[in-house]
């Protein structure tokens, strides 16, 4: 098997990756370009990052069996590759752990000002002089959007902290697994202390957090997005923080990765950032569950079987 795998990566996280997959198994690690074009005209597996998998990149894939992805798909054109006979899988809620942890570790940081506290004490600064403000997460109201299974896994936390938990989601047969009251979007943007997003990057999810959800939003709230950047539209919310019209926010995605040098984002002291690296608790670019799960599929469908987390279905 020839696995071409698509994306930026140091060194040190190559031969992390490398040594997760069978030897026997030919792994070629590239980011987007000509080299890329190249391989992929003869590689059966394709595990893309940064780029889109679509007719055109289908038409010289000539061998391709399979196209597997982490949690996200929206950078695959599912029905060119049905109708090619490709499967595509992705990674459902391998990383819900490590997302939920994420999102913990942001609030937490956000409410107990430790990014400010850190920067104070390392500055050598007056402590007699130091002013700031906090808050205790028992109490308040998160609302979660989206329940798959890092939803899910933010409400099980939150009601440890002894937070009030609301959820909405599109498909009305979800089950909250009795950590979070459902409820409709109106209502969860408008009465939750926190908003934290938690679905798929889709035609129907494309910039659904835009202005008039901010508006809508108490102006003490703080917004969380750890799912993908383009279901927030980033102008939208940077006026949003600018204005005043919410307390704040913490994202680890961007609707450009990576996020362009001179973002106003970089700039907003109630923003804080991190790299899109909720989903990788091992370090950066590697994630041993994540790899494991790829090797897993793959030889399934070596064998001639249909892969885990399937996302369509051959004839």
């Amino acid at each position: 098997m020839k696995i071409l795998i698509v994306g930026y990566f140091t060194e040190s996280s190559k031969l992390n990756i490398i040594g997760y997959f069978p030897e026997e198994w030919e792994v070629i690690i590239v980011p987007p370009g000509e080299e890329m074009l190249h391989h992929i005209k003869d590689c059966q597996v394709i595990i893309p990052e940064h780029i889109k998998v679509d007719s055109n990149l289908l038409s010289i894939a000539r061998e391709l069996k399979l196209v597997q992805t982490g949690a996200g798909f929206d950078n695959v054109d599912i029905d060119a590759c049905t109708k090619l006979g490709i499967w595509v899988a992705n990674a459902a809620g391998v990383n819900s752990q490590a997302v939920a942890e994420h999102v913990m570790a942001l609030m937490l940081s956000y409410y107990k000002n430790i990014p400010f506290l850190d920067t104070f004490i390392k500055n050598r600064m007056d402590e007699n002089q130091l002013y700031y403000t906090g808050s205790e997460l028992k109490g308040k109201t998160i609302g979660i959007i989206g329940l798959g299974a890092v939803g899910k896994k933010v409400a099980e936390f939150c009601r440890v902290f002894d937070m009030n938990v609301l959820a909405y989601a599109r498909n009305t047969v979800v089950h909250s697994g009795g950590f979070a009251k459902i409820t409709d979007f109106d209502t969860l943007i408008s009465v939750s202390d926190i908003v934290s997003v938690h679905v798929s990057l889709n035609q129907q999810t494309k910039h659904l957090i835009n202005k008039e959800v901010f508006k809508k939003m108490k102006n003490t709230a703080l917004f969380i997005n750890t799912a993908r950047g383009g279901i927030v539209n980033e102008g939208d919310l940077i006026d949003a923080l600018k204005n005043k019209d919410i307390l704040g926010a913490c994202l680890d995605v961007f609707e450009s990765e990576p996020l362009p040098i001179n973002s106003e984002l970089r700039s907003l002291g109630n923003v804080i950032l991190t790299p899109h690296t909720a989903g990788m608790p091992d370090g950066l670019k590697f994630h041993k569950k994540r790899y494991e799960f790829f090797v897993n599929n793959i030889k399934r469908v070596e064998n001639g079987e249909e892969p885990e987390s399937k996302l369509n279905q051959l004839l």
